[in-house]
């Protein structure tokens, strides 16, 4: 397969066309546009059999997906930010119905004050909402991620939703060479879809009725499950995915990136950079420690690669307001039962847009060697000009 050098958004419209999607529901906003504005035109040339709805808001987005999949039809959409938000009723019911969407974020923040810019509060907001959530540094991953998680999510041990988070701009703008797996493929890889509970006429069923008490918590109980358990169905699709595409993320949930006694911990594309600057030894004595899913999140795996280092610097392009990042939570919360726990820091950069560049890397990995553990700050911008 040759590499094309196209701009991040056009590979996911193709990846997706690729995929054998029969509905796509696309409202543009921005930095996600691209995407729904080029498969627009690809449906529009007779590139894609599908159906493709133009609606009114991201409400009607998700909800038009959600429709097409319990009725049997593979689906997609793609949303940003505001977007996100205001599907939010909708992103708890399609988790609660058990329905394998699949959805790419161009992450962006959160107003007020607007800003088109990255970070990744809007998909961190949806964390306990019951989707998967896969976050790429590349777009090569992005498009490898896509196809992975309609196998993902069409597991019958899964039957979940997938978010695919790429960085607004970093990744949905940017032009790179990229491999797009040709359509006979992937469509080998995934198979036809079949989703066991579709809606029928000849088969009547009722999804997402009135839930009293006891029905409930039973419910959310084996959504809690599932989504714990799809641990092991997203290691399982990543491996076989390795084999017939030859491209490797770490183990599918988690990837390690030298081996350094002090850990950097992100997600998305500043792994890029970290990466970069520990081949050329900028970085004394780090290694990266790159969260692919946070959702669900990998827990056991994070304590295994964290525990015998000398320090944990955190770096979240989020925060949870009233305490700390959500990435640096988590992680914490996962070495607590060690006995010699390593130092864990936690700073919140790129709110926003702001660059997370060699500077602010350098600035945050000299600052964790100087505080204690716990240190939470926020990064600016001002603290890294100041200093580097």
């Amino acid at each position: 397969m040759a590499r094309e050098v196209m701009e991040g958004s056009q590979a996911v419209a193709r990846i997706v066309a690729n995929c054998d999607v029969k509905v796509i529901a696309a409202y543009p906003i921005t930095p996600q546009t691209h995407i729904v504005q080029e498969l627009a035109k690809m449906h529009a040339d007779g590139l894609i059999d599908c159906e493709f709805v133009n609606v009114e808001a991201e409400f009607s987005a998700i909800s038009a997906i959600l429709g097409a999949t319990a009725a049997g039809a593979r689906s997609f959409t793609a949303t940003s930010s505001q977007g996100l938000a205001l599907m939010h009723e909708v992103v708890f019911a399609a988790a609660g119905m058990r329905l394998p969407l699949v959805m790419v974020i161009a992450n962006r923040a959160l107003s007020a004050p607007i800003n088109i810019w990255n970070d990744h509060q809007d998909s961190i907001a949806e964390r306990d909402s019951g989707w998967i959530q896969i976050y790429c540094e590349s777009v090569q991953e992005v498009v490898d991620s896509v196809v992975q998680a309609y196998k993902i999510a069409e597991n019958k041990n899964v039957l979940l939703p997938v978010m695919v988070c790429m960085d607004g701009f970093y990744l949905t703008h940017v032009y790179e060479p990229v491999e797009i797996p040709p359509k006979s493929k992937v469509h080998k890889f995934l198979g036809k879809f079949n989703y066991p509970y579709k809606l029928d006429p000849k088969k009547p069923l009722t999804m997402g009725p009135l839930g009293f008490p006891a029905d409930y918590a039973r419910l959310r109980k084996q959504l809690a499950e599932a989504v714990w358990n799809s641990k092991k169905v997203i290691k399982e699709v990543h491996d076989i995915y390795a084999k017939q595409f030859g491209r490797v993320y770490g183990d599918g949930l988690l990837e390690v990136y030298g081996d350094g006694s002090i850990a950097l911990v992100a997600m998305g594309s500043v792994c890029g950079t970290i990466k970069d600057m520990i081949d050329k030894d900028e970085l004394k004595d780090v290694c990266l420690v790159r969260i692919r899913t946070f959702r669900p999140f990998p827990k056991d795996e994070i304590v295994e690669v964290l525990k015998d280092r000398d320090a944990v610097v955190v770096l979240d392009r989020n925060i949870s307001l009233g305490n700390a990042g959500a990435v640096y939570l988590e992680v914490r919360d996962a070495l607590y039962d060690e006995k010699d726990k390593p130092k864990v820091v936690d700073f919140v950069v790129g709110l926003g847009g702001v660059d997370v560049n060699k500077a602010t890397l350098n600035y945050v990995v000299e600052k964790a060697r100087t505080v204690k553990s716990g240190h939470v700050e926020i990064v600016d911008g001002s603290e890294v000009s100041s200093s580097y």
